[in-house]
């Protein structure tokens, strides 16, 4: 049989699952709306003026309300006292003279003297409505002189022993109470004073409903508040008109702007009349009318230059087809000149030779630069791909010493890019990691997770001095002029690497530090279309020193996709040091 106890104990842990869930619910709608809120806050300039300006106009008029309210309590407040004391002063003088007569309390006639004088100041009709009541009390004469009140009313609640002890010592004393008399409970403004006569002192007392002032009292606040609330409503519908008025030409501008950086060049702000804001709007236009003009003469100006490196580039190939027709005859008969005849047909080859990579290499730069290159992605498997950029640049490494190293997964590593591109990039790579390796190992590694795919060819040269991994993927740029080249390279490799990486959507990233060589990484999507966030290999080599026990030496270059792809500069860290890229 089960228990009643462990009922109760399951419904109570039922309950206490239901409060703390609904807790969590009220808990996360909260932070839901404060979070609203605070972005509110923080993107609206008229939200901001019009909350601050409620804010400061509610605690000036809260303040001028309270005062104004505090004052007109007060005036009311004296008015009854000044009424109650005249009204005191009188009937203590009338009650003198009554009692005057009289020598002693006991006399017959006294108690009938105390009730008529009561009425009589009391208006002359026991059963008046007027609220005030009159008592007449004889604290030294408790059993002789019984104690008189007009209407007849228990009086004693409202009137305290330190009141009472006042005016018994000879003293005019008020206060105010609050209390019951006739059944409702009203506040009464309570004055004493005493009765001077021949056989001692009386007290005369005054019981002054302020039910009248009261009500008076609360009109005027409520007034005074209403005031005060429509007051500020005002100045905030006041303050938003007038924010209004500023933001509004604000706000257009910053649209238009935004219009103007998308490309739309003939985007223009509406200029209404003379004021400040329509000398605003009339200089943004006139801002934006320059900014045109040029960014037009700069696109034609581009324009020329790009069309005029492409016709060059090809009006350049009949001549070269025609010299290299030659050039291979006389290359091909050389054995049969003279040395030095022979020397410079060798040397006539090897230039032409670099000729022709240069006018290659000024093609697809313009290619490029027109907008016309085109991806042909398809599923491909890396691992051949980095194997065969190896072996053909394996006799060049030999010439300079170089052994190139190899560290690819021993499964594929499939990825949706264009072959031809990513072998072209991984060409330029290795062959500058052997002409700037001197002599030492080249090391290509390749590595993938879910979302990307990343090469990084690492040498152990010179490597890059401060500053120069931000022109590393210049066009033409060399680290040092003086230095003789291994490979004839053009000076586009890396410029077309950068190109042919921003066109898969991935990165081309460079490190480097003077002494300990430099490290470019490949990082593509492994999927055509995706959009990077990390990438499966660091760029930061693992054997790189840390100098003065702070990050890594050298900087970070990090190009990203796009048409106009940003550059983040910056010293590399542990963990992930990828750096973000913008486009």
């Amino acid at each position: 049989m089960t228990s009643p106890h462990l009922f109760s104990s399951t419904a109570a842990s039922r309950r206490l699952h239901a409060a703390r869930a609904l807790w969590r619910v009220l808990a996360a709608r909260s932070a839901r709306l404060a979070a609203g809120l605070h972005q509110t806050w923080r993107r609206s300039l008229q939200v901001r003026v019009v909350t601050i300006t409620l804010v400061a106009s509610s605690l000036l008029v809260g303040g001028f309300a309270y005062l104004i309210a505090d004052k007109i309590t007060g005036i009311l407040l004296e008015n009854a006292e000044t009424d109650v004391l005249l009204r005191l002063h009188n009937g203590s003088d009338y009650a003198a003279k009554q009692f005057n007569l009289y020598s002693q309390p006991q006399e017959a006639q006294l108690q009938d003297t105390i009730d008529g004088t009561v009425n009589y100041l009391a208006g002359g009709d026991p059963a008046q409505t007027s609220g005030v009541v009159v008592a007449i009390t004889a604290d030294n004469f408790p059993r002789t002189i019984e104690p008189r009140t007009s209407p007849d009313v228990e009086i004693r609640p409202l009137i305290s022993k330190e009141l009472r002890a006042s005016v018994a010592g000879g003293n005019i004393a008020h206060q105010i109470r609050t209390g019951e008399l006739g059944g409702e409970r009203t506040k009464y403004l309570v004055y004493g004073s005493p009765v001077p006569t021949r056989f001692g002192q009386v007290e005369l007392y005054y019981l002054v409903p302020l039910a009248r002032q009261d009500a008076t009292a609360a009109d005027a606040r409520a007034t005074v508040v209403a005031t005060g609330v429509a007051l500020v409503l005002l100045l905030g519908l006041l303050a938003a008109l007038v924010t209004r008025l500023v933001v509004t030409p604000v706000r257009v501008a910053a649209r238009t702007a935004q219009r103007l950086s998308a490309g739309l060049l003939d985007q223009r702000m509406v200029v209404n009349g003379e004021d400040d804001l329509a000398l605003l709007a009339a200089s943004f236009n006139q801002m934006a009318t320059n900014l045109q003009r040029q960014i037009l003469r700069l696109e034609e100006m581009s324009r020329l230059q790009r069309r005029f490196t492409s016709d060059v580039s090809h009006e350049l190939r009949t001549p070269l087809t025609t010299v290299r027709m030659a050039a291979d005859l006389i290359f091909a008969e050389r054995d049969e000149f003279e040395p030095a005849v022979a020397r410079s047909a060798e040397l006539l080859q090897a230039e032409l030779d670099r000729f022709e990579e240069l006018l290659t290499d000024l093609l697809e730069i313009s290619r490029f630069d027109a907008g016309f290159a085109v991806l042909d992605s398809e599923p491909t498997d890396l691992v051949p791909v980095v194997h065969r950029v190896a072996e053909r640049l394996t006799s060049l490494a030999e010439r300079a010493g170089v052994t190139i190293e190899l560290d690819v997964p021993a499964t594929p590593v499939i990825a949706e890019v264009d072959p031809r591109r990513v072998e072209r990039v991984l060409r330029n790579l290795v062959g500058n990691a052997v002409e700037h390796g001197e002599g030492k190992p080249v090391l290509i590694t390749l590595g993938m997770d879910q979302s990307a795919v990343a090469i990084t060819v690492r040498d152990h040269g010179v490597g890059l001095k401060p500053g120069e991994e931000k022109l590393v993927f210049n066009r033409f740029w060399r680290a040092d002029p003086s230095r003789a080249r291994q490979t004839g390279g053009t000076g586009l490799g890396l410029s077309i690497s950068l190109e042919d990486a921003r066109l898969h959507g991935g990165w081309l990233e460079a490190w480097g530090a003077p002494g300990q060589g430099a490290q470019f990484r490949l990082t593509l999507p492994a999927r055509a279309g995706d959009r990077l966030t990390t990438s499966p290999l660091r760029l930061v080599p693992a054997d790189a020193a840390l100098p003065f026990g702070g990050p890594r030496a050298g900087g970070l270059l990090a190009i990203g996709p796009g048409s106009a792809g940003a550059l983040a500069i910056g010293p590399a860290a542990g963990g992930d040091d990828r750096a973000e890229v913008t486009s």
